[in-house]
């Protein structure tokens, strides 16, 4: 099945991502000392090969794995291999990378219809009557 031409999905070199082992936290054992099972992923993404609006767009994300330098680091230990959590974060740094590379729709100002309006107007009044019935009771 074919890709729709509006889907622009955008390959990543390998040569500009650091991958590093380190050792997983967390419980695990014995053997979690000993085996370096996650992975440090790290990617450049100022000196990238990416558009140059995509890495606009990476940059202005508010997360938290964007360094103030420009550096996206991704950690990986979910799994027990090492090929699994590289692979795990490979895909997780395809998927935010692949998230900003269509741009956002620009906003289109409109007005409220004729009737939007006036069915808030009968809300209006109606939310009027309801709290003006909570008054004191005269008799």
């Amino acid at each position: 099945m074919a890709e729709p031409a509006s889907l622009q999905l955008l390959e990543i070199n390998e040569d500009e991502v650091e991958i590093t082992a380190i050792r997983a936290q967390g419980a695990g054992g014995q053997n979690v000392n000993k085996v370096s099972s996650a992975i440090h992923l790290r990617f450049d993404i100022s000196a990238s090969s990416l558009p140059e609006d995509v890495k606009e767009r990476l940059l202005a994300l508010s997360d938290n794995r964007i360094t103030k330098d420009g550096v996206l680091v991704i950690k990986a230990q979910q799994h027990r291999t090492q090929e699994s959590n590289k692979y795990d974060a490979f895909v997780r740094l395809h998927e935010l990378v692949n998230s900003v590379a269509r741009p956002p729709k620009k906003r289109r100002a409109t007005k409220p219809s004729y009737g939007s309006k006036q069915r808030a107007r009968v809300a209006k009044s109606q939310r009027s009557e309801t709290k003006a019935s909570r008054g004191r009771v005269n008799e």
